[in-house]
């Protein structure tokens, strides 16, 4: 998966002051998730992804201790930072976890640690403001500002600094002369020198930013909002992915009749077991296991199709496992409200589909029919137009509240 995320990704802004060799001073025994699928015999023929979860928190703990941290410690995400505070692309790249924090309370866990760097005339100084601020339990507020207002600061004397600071404390609502006392401190000047020395340790020597997304291997990747968004909705839904290929679940024989519970109201579907035994038995296996249950209809392209059943939104998402894909006779996408698999080509079926809002001769041969709807066009019809495109932040889609299956 993170394959797949770097080749759609890399052709844009790279962070080119990030240095490609890992941090050799601080090893973590942690595998990468790789694309290495192997076919395991099971009910139903599948091909599963093994995804490795990395153990976030034994690769948190190696800087717990060190750095700051942001999220809650089982989050599935880690994201590591070492940054300073007078660099334009640290700055950037603050923005852009700033939003990922906020977007990704319980997904992420950021930990950020300072890397000062000797060129910089008020890096050091940075440093210790934060540091103060944490003192008085504000250490992410002073973080954000000192980010924000980079242009501000970096243009004062160093002499000047501390005053600026111990003004912009205060706008923060800390005690202004405990942050000069602290700033001028001996726990800060602790904190400061212990990250001057982390840093000149670092062999070989980087410049920041540097960034660390449940790996040892740098991210290199884009760092803008929308695309770390991606990475870190990705690597969430490793946790929810499955380790077994589906069981049959369905008789061919019988009719199942779906019940799409939207946020503006049911669609009412019927499924062709009989037709698509594969692929409809893979549907029914996820929707009773809740897989399609408060998620989005992540593309809506008007008069053209609706998708769904990707957890993390990007229309990246696959359940574990990928499947092949079924051509049943007869069936062809000639009219609206045709339900069909969604794939990346031959084989790569998983769980996301779509459903018509017109008619598409092109398709035909390429995704399985596996039913049709019987009620709630008007309801497809009236989601709100999104389509997603790499880069491009854009807000959630109408919700698919849950999925009932009714087997008569």
């Amino acid at each position: 998966m993170r394959k797949l995320i770097i080749i759609l990704l890399v052709s844009a802004f790279i962070l080119t002051s990030c240095s490609p060799a890992s941090i050799a001073t601080n090893p973590v025994s942690l595998a990468t998730p790789t694309l290495g699928p192997t076919v395991t015999p099971a009910s139903m023929a599948c091909t599963l992804l093994h995804f490795p979860i990395t153990p976030e928190a034994a690769l948190g703990a190696k800087f717990d201790n060190r750095g700051h941290v942001s999220g809650l410690a089982d989050a599935p995400v880690t994201i590591i930072a070492f940054s300073d505070y007078q660099c334009l692309p640290c700055a950037f790249l603050a923005a852009s976890l700033r939003q990922i924090r906020l977007t990704h309370p319980n997904d992420v866990r950021i930990i950020y640690l300072h890397a000062p760097q000797t060129n910089r005339d008020k890096d050091n100084l940075a440093i210790q403001a934060v540091e103060a601020a944490d003192l008085q339990g504000k250490f992410w507020e002073m973080h954000d500002l000192l980010f924000e207002k980079q242009a501000e600061w970096s243009a004062l004397d160093p002499v000047d600094f501390e005053a600026w600071a111990a003004a912009e404390a205060a706008g923060l609502d800390m005690e202004p002369s405990r942050f000069r006392s602290d700033f001028e401190g001996p726990l800060v000047a602790d904190r400061l020198q212990q990250a001057i020395q982390f840093t000149a340790g670092v062999q070989p020597p980087f410049s920041p930013p540097q960034l660390f997304i449940n790996s040892t291997s740098p991210y290199t990747a884009l760092a803008d909002p929308a695309s770390l968004d991606t990475v870190v909705r990705l690597d969430a839904l490793i946790a929810r992915q499955f380790s077994a290929c589906p069981p049959e679940n369905i008789d061919p024989r019988k009719q199942y009749i779906v019940t799409l519970h939207t946020a503006k109201g049911n669609v009412v579907l019927q499924l062709y077991p009989e037709k698509a035994p594969q692929a409809v038995n893979n549907f029914v296996f996820l929707a009773r296991s809740g897989w399609y249950d408060g998620i989005t209809f992540y593309r809506v392209l008007p008069d053209n199709r609706v998708m769904t059943g990707d957890p993390s939104e990007t229309g990246l998402g696959n359940p574990g496992y990928l499947f092949e894909t079924e051509i049943p006779s007869g069936l062809r996408f000639d009219q609206p409200g045709m339900v069909a698999m969604d794939n990346d080509g031959p084989g790569t079926n998983g769980s996301r589909f779509f459903i018509t809002l017109g008619s598409n001769a092109q398709w035909n041969g390429q995704f399985t029919i596996i039913g049709q709807v019987l009620s709630g066009l008007d309801i497809l019809s009236a989601l709100n137009a999104r389509d997603p495109q790499p880069g491009i932040y854009l807000p959630s889609g109408d919700e698919l509240i849950s999925v009932t299956i009714e087997e008569r």
